[in-house]
């Protein structure tokens, strides 16, 4: 799901700006039949009702990266980092360019808490829940410095956003970020192997386990010499002829 879904949606970004629009609204309409079937399975103890829920988590997670991507929702700024910028100045303007999706985001997962509040299945809110923590802990992550940005794959439309990026040997949240992930990867395992064999406990916890290790894996790429962005580089539409970057 990570590998086939990051490469539709690094497919659809690559499409020409005027498809963006139709693309979004079918996804929007699938992101809405994920969530009412995590409203449905909510009370689904079993492991088919977790892979449901799980699923559910992504497609509607897949939405918001598109909506993100494509430049639809970021943020109310669209300007590249001043010359010179520093310290609050820089963090207050990066922070512009993509407070309107961390919000859409946030909203998200509410509603996915809302919806299933007090039910057994909770393997949507916590899958959606730990992808948005890992996408902020790798912005973090980014915005201080890292060795390896890999933005090969990153949209022209959003090139402006690469000026808040910045190259650094190491950072103080990295190793932070690395514990944590392995730590929340360890945790939710061992919640699985405590849970009743074939229970949905037992499944959504050995899938929030496998996704918290993928986003330890994601964060290693970050300063590992490897280009993660290469295994993506075959979905993209090189024969759309690219369209100007409109940032107004």
């Amino acid at each position: 799901m990570w590998f086939i879904g990051t490469a539709a949606v690094v497919w659809l970004d690559s499409r020409p700006r005027h498809t963006f629009k139709n693309s979004l609204a079918v996804c929007g309409v699938i992101a809405i039949a994920a969530t009412i079937a995590v409203w449905f399975y909510a009370d689904d103890r079993s492991a088919s009702g977790a892979y449901v829920g799980f699923g559910a988590a992504i497609l509607i997670w897949g939405w918001h990266e598109m909506s993100f991507l494509m430049g639809i929702v970021a943020g109310g700024s669209k300007e590249p980092c001043p010359v010179g910028a520093t310290g609050w100045p820089r963090f207050k303007a990066a922070t512009a360019t993509v407070i309107h999706h961390e919000l859409a985001i946030a909203a998200t997962a509410c509603v996915l808490f809302a919806i299933t509040w007090n039910q057994p299945n909770q393997a949507a809110p916590l899958t959606f829940l730990l992808l948005f923590v890992l996408r902020l802990s790798a912005k973090f992550n980014l915005y201080l410095g890292v060795p390896n940005l890999s933005d090969e794959v990153f949209p022209e439309h959003l090139a402006y956003l690469k000026s808040y990026f910045r190259v650094a040997r190491m950072n103080p949240l990295f190793p932070v970020s690395i514990v944590v992930g392995s730590g929340l990867a360890v945790w939710a395992w061992l919640a699985a192997e405590a849970a009743p064999a074939g229970s949905g406990a037992a499944a959504s916890a050995t899938l929030i386990a496998g996704l918290a290790v993928l986003g330890v894996v994601e964060h290693l790429f970050l300063v590992l010499p490897l280009r993660d962005a290469k295994m993506f580089r075959w979905a993209i539409n090189d024969k759309t002829a690219a369209e100007p970057a409109k940032y107004e």
